[in-house]
């Protein structure tokens, strides 16, 4: 039985993202919490969330038993990007992307 949680836009690099979502790829879900919430990066806080919230699906959707579920799949998908401009000498501007992503969490057990 799989179970999946989805944010979209969130305002964090795919880059940035991929490499909290490695961490925990494959973790049983009690060992991947633990390791976001020692994670210092801003992405591990986001990811928990959206983590916490599969976890709640399949206990309240499926009846699934916590302790035999794992991170099966998590991946990160480059959102929308803002653009947003920045005055520079001589009448000229750059630009400035600030970057979105999506991610997606499905947890599951082996049967």
């Amino acid at each position: 039985m799989q179970t999946k949680a989805i944010l979209r836009g969130v305002r964090l690099s795919a880059q940035k993202g991929r490499l909290v979502a490695d961490q925990i790829r494959g973790l049983a879900v009690d060992k991947a919490l633990n390791v976001l919430s020692f994670s210092p990066k801003k992405g591990a806080k986001i990811i928990k969330r959206v983590l916490e919230s599969a976890i709640a699906n399949a206990e309240h959707n499926e009846g699934a038993d916590i302790d035999e579920l794992k991170v099966t799949t998590i991946y990160i998908d480059k959102g929308a990007n803002l653009r947003r401009f920045t005055a520079r000498a001589k009448g000229r501007g750059n630009v400035i992307l600030k970057q979105s992503c999506h991610i997606s969490v499905t947890v599951g057990d082996d049967k």
